[in-house]
């Protein structure tokens, strides 16, 4: 199966924002098998596992789990590709976070992000999804705060989150975290996001241009119909994920959400070696594994969540994957941890 790929531009503000923390890539890159020169290459993407084992053992190496904080400070549009000059020039971040959204997956197709307006505020969501690897949290948390810095940056003033929200328990250090979104935090959320005051999203951009803007909708629509190509594997998976928890996903409405026949995603898939069957396993047993590590969700929640209208389909599925049973699972992570 194709493997999830982070843009070279983003991994290069990674590196640098683990280096600013006294982490040696250039030996890390070394000891996982990556290539550190090709952080140079615009063209160039990195696997997502690759940049999971990259997060883990900086965390090891610095002893600091807040170390993906630092994007914020060395976060600058080149890290973001074509897509951060498509956000500085839109007329408002409202309309640089349709587009970010829009084209999120030529930053790193690990990230699902999502754009939602409630009633008076405005909600950016994010979800990391891992190939083999579960994802590791600091990269969330390092898109969390970058977003929010360049914000800060492209509006030149302190823009104000009315909350950050965080998977998973607070970590035993709250400091870095209070100081750099400066906002109400919450943990133990269903999803990582950003919520907003519409007026903050609302209110023109300096940098606004609208020529400028047309002229990088292009350049990134080129860049995704080559991309994109022979990439419905992600597509679909990402789908699928959205989908589950309307109960398990037919091919047809998987087909229906990429403006596809059915034959012809199937034969996209098996082009592609994989199916749809084997694609929704796929997509249910990282899901599965992902949900686990959320203490806030029952066994009973996870199962529904992935599409499983009756658990005990859950529970054969599950120790299929993994050998165990959730609750075993999660007790041996807990340990782990």
């Amino acid at each position: 199966m194709n493997q999830r790929t982070t843009s070279s531009s983003w991994a290069l503000g990674i590196v640098q924002a683990l280096e600013l923390g006294g982490v040696d890539c250039r030996q890390l890159f070394v000891e996982l098998g990556m290539d550190y020169e090709a952080l140079a290459d615009p063209d160039e993407r990195f696997p997502q596992d690759g940049m999971t084992r990259l997060w883990q053992r900086a965390v090891e190496v610095s002893g600091n789990p807040a170390i993906g904080l630092n994007l914020a400070q060395v976060m600058r549009p080149g890290a973001m590709h074509v897509v951060g000059y498509a956000l500085m020039s839109s007329r408002t971040l409202k309309d640089g976070f349709a587009r970010l959204v829009r084209y999120q997956r030529i930053i790193a197709e690990g990230a699902d992000l999502n754009f939602v307006a409630e009633p008076d505020r405005y909600a950016l969501t994010l979800a990391i999804h891992g190939d083999r690897l579960p994802p590791a949290r600091q990269s969330a948390e390092a898109s969390l705060a970058s977003t929010l810095a360049f914000c800060r940056w492209l509006t030149g003033r302190p823009l104000t989150p009315l909350e950050v929200r965080f998977q998973g328990e607070p970590p035993a250090e709250l400091e870095p975290y209070r100081r750099s979104f400066q906002a109400p935090l919450q943990f133990n959320a269903r999803h990582y996001a950003l919520i907003f005051q519409r007026s903050d999203m609302e209110t023109a951009l300096p940098t606004a241009n609208e020529s400028l803007a047309r002229l990088h909708d292009r350049f990134a629509g080129e860049y995704l119909a080559r991309f994109d190509s022979n990439r419905v594997t992600h597509q679909a998976r990402q789908a699928l994920c959205r989908l589950l928890p309307q109960g398990e996903p037919k091919r047809v409405a998987v087909a229906q959400a990429l403006h596809l026949s059915e034959r012809t995603l199937q034969r996209r898939l098996q082009q592609e070696g994989t199916s749809f069957q084997q694609l929704l396993d796929d997509s249910r047993r990282e899901l599965a594994g992902q949900y686990l590590a959320q203490p806030s969700l029952t066994v009973l929640e996870i199962a529904y969540l992935l599409g499983f209208a009756d658990p005990s389909n859950f529970f054969r599925a599950f120790r299929r994957w993994f050998g165990t049973t959730p609750g075993e699972y999660r007790a041996d992570s807990e340990r782990r941890d």
